[in-house]
């Protein structure tokens, strides 16, 4: 019967484990991420109210600077004089002048010329005494005296707060009166221009820049009083309007009518302050969509999270329950359901540990044994060897083999298993060492790791320090045979993994040694001595490395070099001709191995050619156009990959030039270039510099869309990558020498007769 797992308190203990490690990062990441989408939001919302207000701001600024000119211009009027607005004829072209100069500005409800310590008064609408303003307008709070003495005395222009006003019988409108005192030439002022003008087409203004906004807006004067306000509904209190003029400009959290409020608030070059506040809850009805776009995510990610957690630790458990089956295969009693199954398993495998202590000296033999073969130990994993008691922590080793002729240890004899057991692992402190014994398959033969720590030296010291560590194996051989064993040394590695080389290596100086009979000693490296005779006629290898370099680089001049220090070398050693001729060819086999690395294949066809020469100084000369050729190949392909990453950036900025975030930096960091390499280089691909080249694709953008579309200047602006439309209008003008709309308004014969407002909305 087997192990019934929806009983098992193990299973349901991973299932939690796994739903909690699940869960737990999943609920704090989400509120992470719930609370820096909502930040960032707002952040995004109350920037954007700020570059918003910003505007509406310099467009205010702007009609408040046209109604100075339109004041400086009537200044100098000459049918706007004191002489010509007198004379019976003349004055009604001075009153005609008037109405054009409202005319120049939308937001003019009214506009009065007033001749200081004159009892009339000229506007539009035509001549009139000064009872005007209390006839045709009167306002709430300013009577008569005051408007004459502000008309005579003022002297910069002075707005006035908006109040009620009276037109005649119509009904009350919120104005503002703008005072500008008038004097050419620098005299003292002999006029005043005022301007009335609807509060709400400032506010309007405002309204409309900043769209879907709902929410309470001021305009404060130098002094704090409100000059234009829209409430939307809303009342404060003047302590808390008086707060609001204080603020520094940018983005608060305030407290306004008990209610949370955003406020934004900038100020003008001329001094106006200009704020706006905006109700949290409007601001948190703009979340909805990312707080319900969150709650289902998350919903979807724990749902999905919690089958996986099942499905993780079912995986767990399943080794656990193939584990309890095997055991339960081996005879041994199923657990009950109220068990921990881990206690029950540690229990068994303790028993199978003991069974295994006793198989250890053979599993250890096998261990060394791979190792001599193979240079591993196969699949088992370093703790397994560790656990036999194998550690390899010296800098040196190398394997000692001894053999005993059949007759001297005969095959059964009863002392060959004590040396096994008694050498089976050896400690040589004197030495610096400890060796290993592995008996072999082959009979009569024991092989010994030997593992010794010594600075890295010369080749004499270390094999000198590995004679009296052979020597003493052989004595405590003997001392348990009564034998002195034939040994053979193998060459020492730095790591273990080349001990099968050492145990080649001592293999064959074994079966030497047992030739010159039983107690001789023979190192490997005795064997494979070759003398140095010779050897300085070989290029030396640094110079193989530097020409390889050299040639992979294009470098000419650095290739010519290498090649001809390795045939100096070779004049000077003069060695025989055949031999010279190997080495010559070993210098045109790196070069030609090196061309076909880079996939410059033809230069074998020249092989017959180089390889006819007379003399050294002909074999260098060819050998040097053999490297020139390569090097020119190498930046003819260093040429054509810059020319192909030239016209990949341009097709790059031809397809994303309406991003306004394009610039040096982000194409630079796209490519992975310098910004320097990248500018020097796009100016020699295109005959002109990055900045030029993406306002010509803007401006042929804007040009092909005000010609074949009716879209909104706005629009158009925005959508080939300009946030800044006034000052793309003045650039546009500026290269062209018409506005947008006028150039839209000559060259299209679809386009409406309002095209030119477009220019006026977007300055």
């Amino acid at each position: 019967m087997k192990w019934n797992h929806f009983k098992s308190k193990l299973l349901l203990k991973y299932t939690l484990s796994y739903i909690s490690i699940f869960l737990i990062p999943l609920v704090i990441l989400t509120i992470i991420i719930y609370h820096n989408a909502v930040d960032t939001l707002r952040s995004e919302i109350e920037q954007t109210n700020v570059n918003q207000l910003n505007q509406a701001k310099t467009v205010i600024d702007e009609r408040m600077k046209e109604l100075q000119d339109i004041a400086f211009r009537i200044a100098y009027d000459e049918q706007l004089t004191h002489y010509w607005t007198h004379h019976p004829y003349y004055s009604r072209e001075s009153i005609s002048a008037l109405v054009r100069y409202k005319a120049t500005s939308s937001i003019i409800d009214e506009l009065f010329l007033f001749f200081r310590e004159d009892d009339s008064i000229y506007s539009s609408q035509g001549f009139e005494d000064l009872n005007v303003f209390t006839k045709n307008y009167k306002f709430n709070s300013w009577n008569k005296s005051e408007i004459v003495h502000d008309l005579n005395s003022v002297k910069i222009p002075t707005m006035r707060p908006a109040e009620q006003l009276v037109q005649g019988t119509k009904i009350q409108n919120s104005m503002l009166a703008y005072l500008v005192p008038i004097a050419p030439n620098n005299t003292p002022a002999h006029g005043t221009v005022m301007y009335l003008i609807h509060e709400s087409n400032l506010t309007g203004l405002i309204d409309s820049i900043l769209s879907d906004y709902h929410g309470m807006t001021y305009i404060f004067d130098n002094n704090g009083q409100v000059l234009a306000a829209n409430y939307q509904g809303e009342t404060i209190t003047e302590q808390e309007v008086h707060a609001l003029f204080k603020l520094d400009p940018g983005t608060h959290n305030l407290s306004l009518n008990q209610e949370p409020h955003s406020v934004v608030s900038v100020k003008s070059d001329s001094g106006w302050t200009y704020v706006t506040a905006m109700p949290s809850n409007q601001f948190f009805s703009r979340i909805v969509h990312i707080r319900t776009f969150v709650i289902l995510v998350f919903s979807f990610v724990v749902v999905m999270g919690t089958v996986l957690a099942i499905m993780l630790a079912r995986r767990q458990y399943h080794p656990i329950s193939d584990l309890m089956e095997f055991i339960r295969m081996k005879d041994h009693p199923v657990p009950s359901a109220t068990s921990n199954e881990l206690e029950w398993i540690k229990k068994t495998l303790h028993d199978y540990s003991q069974r295994v202590d006793l198989q250890e000296p053979y599993a250890r033999n096998h261990i060394l044994l791979m190792l001599l073969k193979h240079g591993h130990t196969g699949e088992f994993p370093a703790e397994f060897t560790e656990k036999l008691g194998i550690r390899f922590n010296r800098s040196h080793y190398f394997v000692v083999m001894m053999g005993w002729e059949s007759q001297a240890l005969p095959i059964g004899d009863k002392e060959k298993r004590p040396v096994i057991q008694l050498m089976n692992e050896v400690d040589l402190p004197s030495f610096s060492a400890y060796a290993y014994g592995v008996e072999l398959p082959q009979p009569n033969q024991l092989a010994f790791i030997v593992g010794f720590d010594a600075e890295t030296g010369h080749e004499a010291s270390l094999n000198a320090r590995m004679e009296p560590i052979t020597q003493a194996l052989q004595s405590m051989a003997e001392e348990h045979t009564g034998i002195s064993p034939a040994i053979g040394a193998g060459n020492r590695y730095s790591y273990p993994e080349q001990l099968n080389q050492s145990f080649i290596e001592a293999s064959t100086a074994l079966e030497t040694s047992i030739l010159h009979g039983q107690g001789s000693i023979t190192f490997f490296h005795t064997l494979s001595g070759t003398g140095e005779e010779g050897s300085s006629f070989w290029v030396p290898k640094d110079v193989l490395l530097k020409l390889v370099q050299s040639l992979k680089q294009g470098s000419y001049d650095v290739a010519v070099q290498m090649v001809s220090t390795a045939l100096n070398n070779l004049k000077t050693e003069m060695p025989s001709v055949p031999l010279l001729r190997c080495i010559c060819f070993d210098i045109l086999n790196t070069m030609l191995k090196t061309a076909s690395e880079l996939g410059i294949h033809h230069v074998v066809n020249q092989l017959p050619r180089v390889t006819s020469y007379d003399s050294l100084e002909d074999l260098e000369k060819k050998l040097a156009g053999l490297a020139a050729e390569i090097c020119a190949h190498v930046e003819a392909k260093s040429e054509t990959e810059e020319s192909s990453l030239m016209d990949e950036i341009v097709a790059y900025i031809d397809a994303n030039f309406a991003d306004y975030d394009l610039s040096l930096g982000t194409i630079s960091s796209t490519f992975s270039i310098s910004s320097a390499y990248f500018s020097r280089s796009f100016k020699e691909k295109v005959g002109m510099n990055f900045t030029q080249y993406i306002w010509q694709k803007r401006m042929d953008e804007v040009i092909r869309l005000l010609l074949n579309t009716t879209d909104p200047l706005k629009d158009i602006i925005t959508r080939v990558g300009y946030l800044d439309t006034p000052s793309f209008i003045r650039k546009f003008k500026k290269e062209t020498g018409y506005t947008p709309g006028q150039y839209r308004k000559m060259n299209s014969p679809n386009a409406g007769d309002s095209v030119d407002d477009d220019d006026e909305e977007c300055m």
